[in-house]
């Protein structure tokens, strides 16, 4: 067994890199649409998938965002949207969004978005302030409507203890204030799907947090032969010099 200490920073790297490789995808990037709806995490994933493409010059994690949280007392730098990402056939439409294409997507097509939740049952919640669901509403529109496939990228740190359906009565109620809570179907997808996609080691989260930049961070224990073992160790080698996410 090996232990490794993951930052967010290093696990929405993870993350991408897993997605970029994850078998759905790649079939879709043959033939068919994936959108990449613009978030945090997204934006690595974003950033891989462009890369193996041959694509990514012009692509920028920067203002590749809709809501977002910062630490109390923070502001968050402006930047222009640059439009979700859409590939059709393996081709970047520049410029589109989830609203633009979201009437074409047919069975086999697949959507990204990420989450702000999820819990031990594999389900997952988005928060949201926009009165009419903004890209959720979009693309379940898809989902239920056309049976497209969604994927719920979603770091460790975003795990609560509690079904999310629950939190989303407790905190939807008509005399709550704040942002509400949308829960949403999909295959999620963590850092351990990531590992165990990239290595094919057994990974389990085991403790988290940390200060002096492992706040947020997973403990990670994964198991499996020598070969693979070894293939965790390079992979999160790999990515220990991510820096911050700053978007």
């Amino acid at each position: 067994m090996k232990q490794f200490c993951i930052t967010t920073a290093m696990g929405k790297r993870l993350i991408g890199q897993g997605m970029a490789r994850h078998p759905w995808v790649e079939l879709v990037l043959e033939k068919g649409t994936l959108v990449i709806i613009a978030g945090t995490t997204n934006g690595y994933i974003a950033e891989e998938i462009l890369t193996a493409l041959g694509q990514a010059e012009g692509f920028t994690r920067v203002g590749f965002r809709r809501g977002i949280t910062v630490a109390p007392g923070h502001k968050l730098p402006e930047a222009e949207f640059p439009g979700d990402v859409v590939i059709v056939d393996g081709q970047w439409q520049r410029g589109k969004t989830i609203f633009d294409v979201t009437n074409d997507l047919k069975p086999g097509d697949i959507v990204l978005k990420g989450a702000n939740a999820y819990d031990p049952y594999g389900q997952a919640a988005v928060q949201i302030g926009h009165p009419q669901g903004g890209t959720v509403h979009a693309a379940l529109a898809a989902v239920y409507g056309r049976r497209v496939q969604m994927i719920v990228p979603v770091g460790l740190e975003k795990r609560v203890s509690e079904s999310v359906l629950d939190l989303a009565r407790y905190i939807n109620g008509p005399y709550g204030s704040g942002v509400r809570l949308y829960p949403i179907p999909g295959d999620i997808f963590t850092e351990l799907d990531a590992i165990e996609l990239l290595t094919g080691a057994e990974a389990h989260l085991v403790a988290a947090g940390g200060i002096y930049g492992a706040e947020g961070s997973a403990w990670i224990a994964v198991t499996g032969s020598e070969e693979e073992e070894q293939a965790a160790e390079d992979l999160v080698r790999s990515v220990r010099n991510e820096p911050p996410c700053e978007v």
